[in-house]
């Protein structure tokens, strides 16, 4: 193995290592010495690719965003109904928070550190509002069924799920064992109303 492979496989190690840390502690509760610990990597190795702690939440933060961004491309070339879309999207990304460390570490860090880097949301609400208004255009939609009030349901279900997946919370519901099928079942209930008629 030659001297660049090896740096490109330390440094993938350490930015996950990171990710494990930060999904676990959050920014602040991360160490870079736990981080070497974590990767098996020196100080000088990580120092050598990351100048500082916020360099590395940087990383962890872009290597996130691929994982959702290509989560989202995929949603929108499978050219569904713009409603069907949300839904598989939302989905896709409850899936993502669920079995994806680096994802949501990145959610954590935009979320406890804002500015810091970028808005793990921004990869993919803007997508989300853009269907369900579109849907909403399209008549996929009936009048109670509210884009912005739907978009921030979505954030809510993610947030959710976020936080399940962290505390360990998993149980199944309505026959329903990954947190991805539990959210396309409450979205099925959105859909279809709770209330009897």
């Amino acid at each position: 193995m030659g001297q660049q492979e090896r740096a490109v496989r330390t440094r993938a190690r350490i930015v996950e290592a990171a990710a494990l840390e930060m999904d676990r502690s959050g920014y602040e509760g991360t160490t870079l010495s736990r981080v070497c610990e974590v990767a098996h990597a020196s100080m000088g190795a990580l120092t050598f690719h990351f100048p500082s702690k916020r360099a590395l939440a940087e990383a962890v933060g872009e290597e996130g965003a691929a994982s959702v961004a290509a989560v989202v491309d995929r949603t929108l070339s499978a050219r569904t109904p713009r409603l069907r879309a949300a839904i598989d999207l939302t989905v896709a990304l409850a899936g993502l928070l669920e079995r994806d460390v680096t994802v949501r570490a990145a959610a954590r860090v935009a979320r406890e550190q804002p500015g810091m880097t970028e808005q793990w949301s921004r990869c993919w609400l803007p997508t989300v509002r853009d269907l369900l208004e579109r849907a909403r255009a399209d008549g996929q939609l009936g009048s109670a069924g509210c884009p912005e009030t739907l978009t921030t349901m979505v954030v809510y279900l993610l947030c959710g799920v976020e936080s399940t997946v962290r505390t360990g919370g998993v149980a199944t519901v309505c026959g329903a064992e990954s947190l991805a099928d539990q959210v396309e079942l409450m979205w099925q209930l959105v859909l279809r109303g709770a209330a009897a008629r």
